[in-house]
């Protein structure tokens, strides 16, 4: 690799994006948010016949696609030792020969993702790293317990050391297209974070027609959230090249409406 290459991977592209201060619920404006599912299916086949990246913006964007992962357990018999083995990969997610065969320093994931009752774990062998803890809560993956336990769950795992809350929505607001209820409840859940930043899974495979995923997503970015989700991984269907392009719109056109960008 060259001077001028290894200049262009010298440094990920890294921002500090301000937190998104939600608005009011403008039903007018998700009333006129639509979805042209056989454009959006043609459109979402092209993407993976088009690499517009090579060499070593190819590697970097690659790299910078790592530094975005959230490291993930989320099973039934997961244990502590599992946590921290994940943590370490968290560490070092790529080997180092192949960094220094690249030229570039060490880079992290984003974060590591992990029950509430694995936050302990996580955080014992995170320490020092600055890579942040993000717990899937309020009732992963249905959604379904009581809504005060929900929010309640929210508030534990924040004090336990999560800095992210990945939150689960009512599907059957998007599903009777009551708007009204999933902003009320996805405000409760970001009041609950607190300064921890929350993401709002919608569980897209879940929620009917793209045109109900545009408008989750619209409505969800109101009510304050930090990051709009596809899936928990634990529906039939999770992310797909079309959800994900409907969802990558909405966040393009809030931002061009309100000045903040969505993760």
């Amino acid at each position: 690799m060259n001077v001028k290459e290894q200049d262009k991977l010298a440094q990920l592209p890294q921002t500090t994006e301000p937190r998104n201060a939600g608005l009011p619920l403008d039903l007018d404006w998700v009333a006129r948010v639509q979805a042209n599912t056989s454009a959006i299916e043609r459109r979402a086949a092209t993407l993976g016949t088009r690499r517009s990246v090579k060499k070593a913006h190819q590697a970097a964007w690659l790299l910078k696609a790592v530094s975005c992962i959230d490291l993930t357990t989320l099973a039934g018999d997961d244990t502590a030792g599992r946590v921290k083995r994940l943590c370490a990969k968290a560490r070092q997610p790529v080997r180092g020969d192949i960094m220094d065969a690249l030229g570039m320093g060490p880079i992290t994931v984003g974060a590591v993702c992990v029950y509430h009752d694995m936050i302990a774990p996580a955080a014992e062998a995170l320490a020092g790293s600055g890579i942040p803890i993000a717990a899937v809560s309020t009732g992963f993956p249905a959604g379904l317990s009581p809504f005060h336990l929900r929010v309640k769950e929210i508030e534990e795992s924040v004090k336990a050391g999560a800095s992210e809350i990945d939150i689960v929505i009512s599907r059957r607001h998007v599903l009777t297209q009551n708007w009204q209820a999933l902003f009320e409840e996805m405000r409760a859940f970001r009041a609950a974070c607190g300064d921890a930043h929350v993401k709002a899974i919608l569980a897209t495979g879940e929620l009917g027609s793209l045109r109900n995923v545009a408008r989750a997503s619209l409505v969800c970015m109101m009510a304050g959230a930090d990051f709009i989700k596809t899936s928990t991984g634990k529906e039939s269907v999770n992310a797909t090249l079309p959800v994900s392009l409907v969802m990558i719109r909405a966040i393009r056109d809030y931002e061009a409406a309100t000045g903040f960008r969505i993760g």
